[in-house]
Order: C-alpha cells, then structure tokens, then sequence
C-alpha cells in the first residue's frame, strides 16, 4: 500500500511546532555535536571525516531550519528528561525526512502528463525540480574560505564599517576566527565532562555557549572590540523570526546566526553559519545605506576580478595574466571588455566575473525568477566571454590592457577556456548551468566552465602548474554533459583521485559528495594546520616523481606550442602507462650513459591517433633536430595518425632538449610507403623493456651491472 505525502507546508507546521518545545535547544546542540564533529587520532585521516557524508546526518540547511522555528517562540533552556530528549530527537528526524520526501514528490507531481512528447521538454529546469538542489546541495566553500577572503573582499569598505560598525573588517575576522578556534575545543571538553555523571544531566549545549570575557581572553582582542563584532552578528532583542513561514522564506538564523541567552551569553550553533554571515552579511549592511549602495557595489565587483587575478597568478605567474582588457574594432570602437585573461602557449583563457547572488523568490521555486537570477548570475557573463573569445579566434581586433598598452596575442591559438566567475555560494550552481546555459561552442572556443571564487581557490591551490590547470579545465570542459556533482569541489576531487576521465561508452558520471573528502581533508591540513595529507594519493603524488613528471615540469617552464600539447596528452595517460613510459626512459638514459651512443624508443598514445618518439642523444641541434623529425614522419605515417610527438632528451640528465609536434592528417604516399616498408607499426616500448628484464635475470652477482654504472651487480642495482 503505497504511503500518502502529506503536503510541504503541513510538515513545516508540525516541525515548527516542536521546535517550540521546552528545552528543545538541546536537541539542536546534540545533532550538531553528532553530525559535524571530526574525531581523530594522531593525524585526521579521510576516513575520520566519512560521517559528514552519512545520509543520516543533518546538513546545515536542515539545522538551520530548525533554528530558525526554535526562534519563533520565547526559548526554554529548560534540560529535559532524556526520553523527552530523545523524543525530540526521533520526531526531528521523522519530520525532516518526510519533508525531504514532500519536496521531492512535488517536481513529479508538476509534470504535465500532456507536455512529456513535446520536442524540447525538459522539466529538470523547472523551479519544482530544482528546489531540491538548491536546499538538498553540498556546500561550496569551506568556512575558513569564507572566513578568510572576506578580508579581502570588504577591505575597500573598511572606513565604512569603521564608522557604522566600530570595528575593521580585520577585526571582525579575528573575533570569528577565536570563535571557531574555541568551539573546536569546547563542544569536545563537554561531552568528555559527561563521563561519570548522570544521565539526565547529560547536554552538548554548554559547548556552543560563550561570553564576551571568554572570546576576548582567548583571541587576546579588546573585549569591546568582541561585543560589537559579535553583537553585529546576533540577532536582534525581540526578533520573532515572524516571516520564517515557509521552507525557503528568509531565516534570520541564517543573516544573525548568534542567540542571546539570558545571562548574557552568546550561544552559536554552527560555526559555519558565523563564516558565511561574516562574508555575506556587511554587504546587506551597506546595502541599506542609498548613499554608499554604488561603493558597496563597485567594491564588490573589484573584489571578484583581483580575487581571479590573484589566484591566476599563482599558477601561471604575473607576466601571463592579464586584467581589464578593452577590445577594439578596426575602427577604433570598443567591442567588449574580458576580465581576466591568461596566455600560455598556445592555449587562452578568458574569465567573466560577476557578483549577482540567486534571491529568495528563486529559492522557493518562482520558475521566472529561478531564470531571471541564472540570466543576470551567469548567461549574461558566458554571452560577454563567447564576445570576447570570438574576437580573439577570428583575429581581427585589437586588445589594449587598462593603460591602453596594445596586447599582443600568439597567433593560431589551439583552445580558447570560457570561464564565468561568480563571488558566492550560488547553489545547485553546476545543476543549474546544466539546465538553463545557452552556448555555442567552437573547434577553438571550449563550453564554459561555471564555478564560484571557492572553487578557483581549491583548483589553483592543488593543480599549481599551468599544466595541470589547464589540463583540467580542458577536460572538465569537454564533460559538460556527462558529469553531474552536487557541486565542482567533488569533481577536482575525483579528478586529483583518479585523473578525470570519463569513456566513451559512458552517457553520464554521478559523482557523490563523499568523493570530496581526500580534497576536503588536504585544504584543512593546508589552510587550518591540522595533521594530515596535504595532498591526496593520486595524479600529484605517483605523477611527479617519475621521467615524465620531470618532462612535463620542463615543458611548463618553456611552455612552446611544439610540446605543450604533448604536455596535455601525457597527463592523461594511465598510471600503468606513465610508469611504463618513464621505465622506458630511465632505460634509455642508462645505456646513452654507459656505452655513449644514440637510443629511441617509440610508444603508442591513447587510442592510437597519436604517439610518441623519444631520441636520446648529446648531438648538435642541427643534427638531432632533422633525424628526429625524420623519425617521427615516419612513425606517423605507419601508425595513420592524426599527430605525433618527438622530444630528445639529454642522456646524462633527462633534460628535455627540445620537441615537435607534428599534427595533420594522414594522406597516402608511395615515397612513404618506399621508405616505411620495413618499420614495425606497433610500438616497440614493451618489447625493450622485456628485452631488458630478460637479460638482467642473466646477469650473475658479480658481473658488471647492466645499468652502466661501473660497480658490480651485487653492489648496484640487484637490491
């Protein structure tokens, strides 16, 4: 017998109602110590973090629903009975998984039956489908990345919050971050004091619990300085929270997550709701100021393009990124403007910035608002970058940077990267760019990658060379429509896990958030000092230290069109392949060391359009540089392929000496087919190293080692 939905609004009534229970604020302390406490030994490992992905736990949303109800009624810090307590707790989550199910049922229920067969229909991009994203979504940003950048983000508006608020925004962030750095400690050193005691005196709700005195002791900050940081942020004498009516009406507890109690504490939940508020709140507060509104904005807009430049910086360094460049017509007439643009190579990337946020009309599920927000967010940024990459493609305009310094750019650009920028959480973002985004992409231009500031940060954070970068973003580019992730930070994770790379075979990828957890955990021990891998076990950690970590590494430092391909296509290789390559290699240099003469190898790239041809030798360029081309024609014309790549390497060394790339189509040809009649057309890679393997299994203990260092065997390389 199939169970009836009870309406939406029906369960948030019933939930309202029991978050006006007595004392019920000490059930919202123990989902809280449940569900978003790490526990760890040592070094925090990935595994430590598992619960946080449990489909048990209650996410912030839902906490700060329940919050949000509790304040609609005077609070009773009253401790109840611990069946009292558990009943709460049980009818919390009753309640809560019942309205996930409402929410859920509703987008079935507002299909048209009629409308299925239409051409075109898509009812994912209705408001009832995307409701649940938009409240069900992971979290973009981490709470020390809202924490910290909104030091950045509001330092123009300093002499304004100083003025209106007493404090600097630096203040502020030093006050939020003693917060956090003592509910780290304080929820813990509670539940250790419940040992012992009894039952009915057990309550997680002293650890969320603090005095000015306390924040300021711990921070070393001037105690008036505290109150009005923290006074800023809680919530008004008297609010009622009156207009929370609905799942998705505005929720003080989100814009003033501290409470008041009455002996003149502060009670605070989630830490996270604090970062946020610290983020996202002065904006509203100027924003009520029609004298500074265009300040706040024109600031806010400047954040977002330096924050880009910035991060951009780091990875392809300050001679290749560029921002604020005007294009113009022949006839002088300003075309566009592109926020931020990278060169590198033969590759560009060009970033449109904006800081429009998605509003509560869109949140319930207004299907014109949910588009309208989208359109001014995120369509009309991707419109301005396609403008601006379409100019750059066609070649006919020209670029001055904001000084009016003409910028020159490389001729015959491979790939054009459209990225559109925004400032804030925009939930269900990477959900919503699938559904709604219109674009056009070319055999140049990429489909646009949609992120957030949070995301950029972790990607230029963990893929720091312009190769891993850029190979990322081609490939995620080029999964548009086969990845699907609650948010980007689970793909860059499964992507520094596994080398993001989807077959052909496959439609459609859904990723899990759980997946980000080994990423989660390497921005914590990199930003916040907790023990642990800063990296997590995959491309970044078995990739580099072999012969072709090295070359690509060389290639990045001189980044020429002949090898940055190259670059690209050996980071997507397999592991098994790039150790087999990289054997290879360190074989070839062993003997060019040892018996000084010339040695090649040729392998294989992919699914066979393309390969590889290594020359290792110390000849003069003019004499290296004509054989190895010859070698690469050749090897290109047997295998048929669309491409082939050549790079001598130095035998004492590895160093990359040079490389080519030779990349058009295949085309019969009798002089060819004279001079390749003897060439074998599969790669000769495996067989040199079974060769090798073979014969070091005949070399005795004290024969000289085959490696060519001198020693014996016994002394070299048998161990």
């Amino acid at each position: 017998m199939t169970k009836t939905v009870r309406a939406e609004q029906e369960i948030f009534d019933e939930l309202a109602r029991l978050c006006s229970s007595p004392g019920y604020a000490h059930a919202i302390a123990y989902f809280c110590s449940r569900d978003n406490l790490i526990r760890y030994s040592g070094e925090m490992k990935a595994e430590d973090m598992r619960h946080l992905f449990s489909k048990s736990r209650l996410i912030r949303t839902e906490t700060s629903t329940l919050i949000g109800l509790m304040l609609k009624s005077p609070i009773d810090y009253t401790l109840p009975p611990p069946s009292v307590l558990e009943t709460y707790i049980g009818a919390t989550e009753a309640l809560l998984e019942e309205m996930h199910q409402a929410i859920s049922a509703s987008f079935w229920q507002s299909i048209d039956p009629t409308r299925v067969a239409e051409a075109g229909f898509n009812p994912f991009t209705t408001g009832a489908a995307l409701r649940e994203p938009i409240f069900y979504g992971g979290e973009s940003a981490y709470s020390f990345q809202y924490r910290d950048f909104s030091t950045v983000k509001y330092a123009n508006d300093d002499p304004w919050l100083i003025a209106n608020k007493g404090f600097s925004i630096q203040e502020a962030r030093d006050v939020v971050f003693a917060v956090s750095r003592l509910q780290d400690e304080k929820p813990t050193t509670v539940m250790h004091d419940m040992h012992g005691k009894p039952q009915e005196t057990w309550t997680s709700l002293p650890g969320y619990a603090f005095s000015v005195e306390e924040i300021a002791n711990y921070g070393h900050i001037d105690p008036i300085t505290v109150d009005r940081v923290l006074s800023a942020f809680a919530i008004p004498s008297g609010e009622k929270n009156e207009q929370f009516k609905a799942l998705h009406d505005f929720n003080i507890a989100n814009a003033s997550p501290l409470i008041r109690m009455p002996e003149g504490n502060f009670l605070l939940f989630h830490i996270y709701s604090l970062v946020e508020a610290l983020y996202e709140g002065p904006f509203y507060w100027m924003g009520a100021d029609k004298a500074y509104i265009s300040t706040a904005m024109r600031n806010r807009g400047a954040f977002v393009e330096q924050f880009a430049v910035e991060r951009l910086q780091q990875v392809f360094g300050a001679e290749n990124v560029f921002a604020n460049i005007d294009i113009y017509e022949s006839k002088g007439t300003k075309l566009s403007e592109i926020d931020v643009l990278v060169l590198f190579g033969n590759r560009a990337l060009v970033l449109q910035a904006k800081s429009k946020r998605l509003t509560l009309e869109a949140r319930r599920g207004n299907d014109l608002q949910l588009q309208d927000d989208f359109k001014k967010s995120i369509q009309d940024s991707c419109d301005q970058a396609y403008l601006c990459s379409k100019s750059i493609e066609e070649g006919a305009c020209v670029f001055k940077d904001s000084a009016g310094n003409p910028i020159t750019l490389p001729k015959n650009l491979k790939r054009i990267y459209v990225v559109c920028l925004v400032s804030d959480h925009y939930p269900a973002l990477s959900i919503q760019a699938r559904q709604f985004l219109k674009f056009t992409a070319t055999e140049t231009i990429s489909p646009p990658f949609v992120m957030d500031v949070f995301a950029l940060d972790a990607m230029t954070e963990m893929l720091s060379s312009p190769l891993h970068f850029l190979s990322y973003v081609d490939r995620r580019t080029g999964y548009t429509e086969k990845l699907l992730a609650s948010h980007e930070l689970t793909i860059l994770s499964y992507h520094l896990k596994q080398n993001l790379w989807v077959d052909d075979t496959h439609t459609m990828v859904m990723l899990d958030d759980d997946i980000s957890a080994d990423l989660d955990l390497a921005m914590l021990v990199r930003r916040e000092g907790i023990p642990g891998r800063d990296t997590p076990e995959g491309i970044l950690t078995r990739f580099g230290t072999t012969a072709l970590g090295s070359m690509v590494k060389a290639i990045e430092a001189r980044p020429d069109p002949a090898t940055i391909d190259l670059g690209f296509t050996l980071l997507t290789l397999s592991e098994n392949t790039v150790l087999e390559i990289s054997s290879g290699i360190d074989l070839l240099t062993r003997k060019g060391v040892a018996d000084g003469k010339n040695h090649d190898v040729t392998v294989g790239l992919g699914s066979g359009n393309t390969g590889l041809t290594i020359h290792c030798n110390n000849d003069p360029i003019d004499i290296a540089g004509p054989t190895l081309r010859r070698h690469c024609r050749a090897r290109k014309y047997t295998q048929r392929a669309q491409t082939w790549f050549g790079v001598c390497l130095r035998p004492s060394d590895q160093a990359l000496r040079f490389g080519l790339n030779l990349d058009f189509p295949w085309e019969q040809d009798d002089a060819m087919d004279v001079l390749t009649k003897h060439m074998s057309k599969s790669s000769n890679l495996k067989a040199l190293l079974h060769k090798t393997a073979k014969a070091k299994t005949k070399v005795g203990r004290n024969d000289p080692c085959p490696c060519g260092s001198g020693k014996k065997y016994k002394k070299c390389c048998l161990g």
